[in-house]
């Protein structure tokens, strides 16, 4: 198992929020992760949630911007949040272009090169980061839940839907539910699987949910002033799948908030809950 090193570390509502970074396997390089570990961890592990952030963000964005850790030391829940991407690759495009690379590794295992030695973030959440947090702190990694924003929404819906007994609980804000039919990932997936789309499928929460359910109920919010949402977001359309399939899901739409962080400020707590009470810690 790789080696930590801690960048940085402050008390938090009586836990501790960090940051670190490690040599990933799964990408080939470093990877930073942010940890929020609340008091309850002195006494023994704590379940997880996962926050996947959006485009263009870091370990750190979630981190400083969601506010997450009062309730989450109130509850006995840790919090991890990883990088988007693996970072100073020196791929050509893999910079200057917002949509993709470097930030936006929509939190799959690309399999065309040279981006199939870097750019493994399934493997990495699904697989190494766990292990890794279960390695070196005390964190329950058996009661783990998955949310995410906008990419990072997209990657905790297919994730939990690829890897239903990892996860206790998924949700998500403003995520993309139908990549294979919005501008984002049809600039990505290409570079990232190559161009036959059969291939994508994979990565599509409506086909996947399709193909198997997640058990428990799906939370999603969505603002209705958001400027993605009818061209990179949706939503109806993945509320048509999980009608069809026979998935739980609760959809809310909420009139006047955008795709920004005080959206998600506004609704993060409900989240929480939502996940505490599938981890049993309600």
């Amino acid at each position: 198992m790789s080696a930590i090193e801690t960048i940085s570390e402050q008390r938090c509502f009586g836990g501790v929020q960090g940051f670190y970074r490690h040599a990933s396997t799964a990408c080939g390089g470093p990877m930073r992760f942010a940890l929020y570990l609340p008091p309850q961890a002195a006494q023994g592990p704590c379940p997880l949630l996962y926050f996947l952030a959006g485009l263009t963000c870091t370990e750190e964005t979630a981190t400083l911007k969601a506010g997450m850790q009062r309730l989450a030391a109130e509850l006995g829940m840790a919090l991890v949040m990883p990088d988007t991407s693996p970072r100073d690759t020196g791929f050509d495009g893999a910079t200057g272009d917002w949509e993709f690379g470097e930030g936006a590794g929509f939190y799959l295992d690309a399999t065309q090169a040279p981006w199939s030695t870097r750019f493994r973030m399934e493997s990495y959440v699904v697989d190494e980061l766990p292990a890794l947090l279960a390695e070196h702190f005390p964190v329950d990694v058996s009661r783990s839940a998955l949310c995410g924003h906008s990419m990072g929404g997209h990657g905790a819906l297919t994730l939990a839907l690829k890897h239903p007994q990892r996860y206790r609980s998924v949700s998500a804000f403003a995520p993309i539910v139908a990549p294979t039919q919005v501008p984002w990932a049809r600039k990505a997936f290409p570079r990232y699987l190559g161009d036959d789309v059969s291939t994508w499928a994979g990565h599509d929460a409506c086909g996947l949910v399709r193909q198997h359910t997640f058990p428990g109920t799906i939370l999603i919010d969505q603002g209705e002033a958001d400027p993605f949402l009818h061209t990179q977001l949706r939503p109806e359309l993945f509320e048509q799948a999980c009608a069809a399939a026979g998935q739980s899901l609760q959809l809310r739409r909420h009139a006047g908030y955008d795709h920004s962080y005080w959206f998600i400020a506004s609704f993060i707590e409900d989240h929480v809950r939502h996940h505490a009470d599938a981890l049993g810690l309600a």
